[in-house]
């Protein structure tokens, strides 16, 4: 009887250890992000437009990422040399202190 305890004690111990090393699950929302251009349906992206490459920028000028920004690739393309055109013909700052 005292071993039967002393045995279902030891296995709440083991089982409690394990619950804890295991991962704990935790649910997050993950919100879906979509092509900005893909919604609007904007085939072209036009260089000579600072206002509108400005949204895809950081404070400190540098282009957005993929992940971030939750553009397709193609349109990642086309926004990149719209940025880097912009730049070369001087209506965005290559390097800021802060953009926005």
């Amino acid at each position: 009887m005292i071993l039967e305890e002393t045995h279902q004690h030891e296995k709440q111990v083991v089982d409690n250890e394990l619950r804890y090393l295991s991962p704990i699950k935790i649910e997050t929302k993950v919100e879906k992000k979509y092509c900005f251009f893909e919604q609007r349906n904007i085939k072209y992206i036009d260089y000579k437009d600072p206002i509108f490459l400005i949204k895809f920028l950081n404070a400190q000028g540098k282009i957005l990422p993929r992940r971030i920004t939750g553009t397709l690739q193609k349109n990642q393309n086309k926004l990149n040399a719209a940025i880097k055109r912009c730049r070369q013909i001087g209506l965005l700052p290559f390097v800021t202190d802060d953009l926005r």
